[in-house]
């Protein structure tokens, strides 16, 4: 076992208890005209799949009594809030104004220390960073961080657990954690696709123009794909894999997220939607006998369906 994969296996053991096995199913539907095997993430703790990445990290120990900070789209953050709240810890969460009133919502009703901050993910984390300085918190960094990662990675673990059969994922792309940590679990066994916002194309063009390079980003995954620079344990994973990129547009997600609902009710964020809509626009085509998955990764839409 490489050193990713035991990394994963130590972080498995370690949230054992504190997370949701999600459930996944397989369906023909959404137009495709073949089945697609799909893992609903977006049925974890808080919403998303970040719950993992914050309990492996929380849950490695060395939480000072300051406690730990954190910046967010708003997913990053709720799941942090939860965790610490659960293991005893005070947490402080900076998100952007676009993060949206529900995911606010979900942060606030956690008890956390919440900051709302004017602009986009990248100045919430400069806040948190210089919180972190001045008291001496754990930051919890969203995507770039090992535990992290091998938190994230859990996800691909536990689906091949559960029998996935898939030759192909497809998997949504903000900063890069979830992908990174099931690149890193996967290590080459499956082919995995990037699917990312064309209003938001971090992986995508950091692929082409190199590991620092920085995109402005909007649209409607932004507060959960919003990242305009990759994270550095991605794009390595990335890159070292040859791993597939696609773009979807703004139109493309909302259909699928629609579809999402009226097809399985399965209700989702447009992040959450994002993988699904390279399939359904046809921005990634299957071969014949290519056996696709998505990964479902979010359920925090903008604004609270039952307020």
């Amino acid at each position: 076992m490489d050193t990713w994969q035991a990394r994963i296996t130590q972080a498995a053991d370690r949230i054992e208890g504190h997370v949701l096995r999600t459930p996944v199913m397989r369906m023909a539907g959404f137009g495709l005209g073949y089945p697609v095997e799909l893992k609903l993430e977006q049925m974890q703790h808080t919403g998303s799949f970040k719950a993992r990445g914050a309990f492996n990290t929380l849950l490695s120990g060395g939480v000072p009594g300051s406690g730990v900070v954190a910046a967010s789209g708003g997913n990053h953050g709720a799941a942090v809030a939860y965790a610490a709240a659960h293991l005893g810890h005070k947490a402080r969460i900076y998100v952007p104004e676009i993060a949206g009133p529900a995911k606010i919502a979900l942060i606030e009703r956690s008890g956390a220390d919440l900051q709302v901050v004017p602009g986009a993910y990248a100045d919430a984390l400069a806040q948190a960073e210089a919180y972190q300085v001045k008291t001496g918190a754990m930051q919890i960094h969203a995507y770039d961080a090992e535990p992290t990662v091998a938190g994230q990675g859990t996800c691909l673990r536990e689906w091949e657990a559960q029998g996935l059969e898939a030759d192909t994922v497809l998997i949504a792309v903000g900063g890069g954690g979830l992908i990174a940590g099931s690149l890193a679990w996967l290590a080459g066994r499956r082919k995995v696709v990037a699917v990312e916002p064309d209003l938001a194309p971090t992986l995508h063009t950091a692929l082409r123009e190199g590991p620092e390079a920085e995109v402005e980003v909007s649209g409607i995954a932004a507060n959960a794909l919003g990242a305009r620079r990759i994270g550095r344990i991605c794009y390595d994973l990335a890159k070292a894999q040859g791993v597939h990129s696609v773009l979807v547009s703004d139109d493309a997600i909302l259909d699928a997220q629609k579809r999402l609902w009226r097809e399985a009710r399965l209700l989702t964020e447009p992040a959450g939607a994002t993988a699904l809509a390279a399939l359904t626009s046809g921005a990634y085509v299957p071969a014949p006998d290519e056996r696709v998955a998505v990964l479902i990764c979010g359920a925090n839409p903008s604004s609270d369906p039952f307020p």
